[in-house]
């Protein structure tokens, strides 16, 4: 569906499904365990210096309001059912019924720096969400798509689709010609809807390429559900730094939130499934103590009804699936109860980790040493997608495969919002920009990461939670977020940061 309606391009978000898998995946394990929970979602602009006129947040309004009529179609129902097994029958019926209600639950101001009452006049948005945690947790990925969108469209619009297919093709050849194994993961900083499709199309094409050639390479899938199910690639993806942030700001238990993160998940989804476990949300070092962890001998999915009740441990008592918000996380079930001294551990159950913050190939050392310690010599995947390029890609390969591990990339904005000035030729840089979870039940949610610039949350709890948590402090020279995609000079091109 390369237009819309009159041949005109499709603008804002028309699926609920345009988004990234593991916000699906998370809202079922947040159905499952904490459907009662309280969030708020900040949003951060991590590019202050790149803000939106009046007039886009208007359109942005507007669009913010639409998203209210979306529901999930039967359709799309019957593709989750068929392609995402482990998305259970209970989640896909709340599913089904699913609305936002953007009335109630987002919050959008305009804050303009010198108003003359233009359409023109340019300031800094504001977005607040709250309400239940399974009920907002699929704005992220669409309020950051819109306001990406908006930016494009309102404020720098020198620029035009011109070889973005043909550009995605010859990413997409390179990496695959060089062995890599790699997913499409630029929803959220997208350049708009089409943008992305354009994308899609390339890297298709470049897969079906490198099959008829017999590169190495894959194109693994992409973590948009709605143009995995478009394209026919695999949807992927497993879980975000929002699953812990709230569990640990719910229980309060930042010592052994990482542990009973992933419990919770086995216990979701089972051993083995979406097996790739994030690692940097309170820091590598806190979350490879708990990763190594025996699992729970009682933490399997259930089945039928009772896989969306909020408990899962065997001294439970399950009642009908009317009263799933009385039903109470076993949050103070003791970490080590219902195992037996043969158990797996995590680290052997999960397939791999993710790599998002910090030095990558101090992570692979990390890593490697850690399996090393715990016996494991089972070759282990690492998923890099911290803010990748072609270049960048090749050299983690390298630094992995040497390692013993098994490399696969995430590739985001490099590939889906990678435009040069149509006047200049310079690059036009994208927005920095996300949207956390700013609290869980009236406490502040925190991120720490393997590097300063992505600390995120109230500044007095990262303080606090470094102190409990014995963290040490670690900066890396590519983590400056600012100017993480390049800086605009006079609004017109970029510094020489990453492509």
């Amino acid at each position: 569906m390369p237009s819309g309606e009159n041949g005109a391009l499709p603008e804002g978000i028309l699926s609920l499904l345009d988004t990234d898998l593991y916000k699906l995946t998370m809202q079922s394990a947040v159905l499952k365990y904490f459907p009662d929970a309280e969030v708020t979602y900040a949003f951060t602009n991590r590019t202050p210096n790149m803000r939106l006129t009046r007039a886009a947040f208007h359109w942005m309004e507007q669009q913010i309001h639409k998203l209210g009529d979306i529901v999930v179609t039967s359709e799309e129902l019957e593709y989750l059912k068929h392609t995402c097994t482990y998305l259970s029958q209970p989640y896909l019926r709340f599913l089904s019924s699913f609305r936002l209600r953007p009335a109630e639950q987002v919050n959008i101001s305009f804050n303009v720096l010198d108003d003359s009452g233009s359409d023109e006049d340019i300031g800094d948005i504001r977005l607040d969400i709250q309400g239940r945690w399974v009920d907002t947790i699929l704005y992220e990925i669409p309020l950051l798509a819109l306001t990406s969108e908006a930016y494009f469209r309102f404020v720098n619009k020198d620029w035009n689709y011109d070889t973005q297919e043909e550009k995605a093709f010859n990413k997409g050849t390179t990496l695959l010609e060089h062995g890599c194994l790699f997913s499409e993961f630029g929803s959220r900083r997208r350049r708009d809807y089409h943008t992305q499709e354009l994308v899609l199309q390339g890297l298709c094409r470049a897969a079906s390429e490198g099959k008829k050639r017999g590169w190495r390479g894959k194109l693994t899938g992409t973590s948009n559900v709605h143009f995995a199910m478009k394209f026919g690639v695999p949807p992927v993806g497993t879980v975000a730094h929002e699953w812990l942030m709230g569990i640990a700001a719910i229980t309060n238990n930042y010592e052994n939130a990482n542990e009973v993160g992933l419990r919770y998940w086995v216990g979701t989804f089972g051993e083995g499934v979406l097996g790739i476990a994030l690692t940097d949300t309170f820091g590598t070092p806190t979350f490879l103590e708990a990763f190594k962890q025996p699992v729970p001998s009682y933490t399997t999915p259930k089945s039928g009804a009772a896989a969306t009740l909020a408990s899962t441990a065997t001294a439970s008592t399950l009642s009908s699936i009317d009263t799933l918000s009385e039903t109470k996380s076993p949050l103070h079930a003791p970490i080590h109860d219902g195992q037996h001294e043969k158990s797996p551990t995590y680290a052997q159950v999960f397939a791999g980790v993710r790599q998002d913050s910090g030095d990558p190939a101090g992570f692979v050392k990390m890593m490697r040493d850690f399996y090393e310690s715990i016996g494991i010599r089972d070759k282990k995947t690492i998923v890099f997608s911290d803010s990748l390029n072609i270049e960048l890609c090749l050299e983690y390969m390298q630094e992995a495969e040497k390692a013993g591990f098994q490399p696969t990339f995430g590739v985001g904005t490099f590939l889906t919002n990678d435009f040069i000035h149509v006047s200049n030729g310079k690059k036009s840089v994208p927005l920095n920009i996300v949207i956390k979870l700013s609290s869980a039940n009236g406490r502040p949610a925190v991120k720490i990461s393997d590097n300063i610039g992505k600390n995120t949350g109230d500044k007095a709890t990262v303080e606090e939670v470094k102190q409990r948590l014995g963290y040490k402090e670690k900066k890396w020279e590519g983590g400056n977020e600012e100017s993480r995609w390049g800086a605009e000079q006079n609004g017109t091109g970029p510094s020489s940061m990453r492509n």
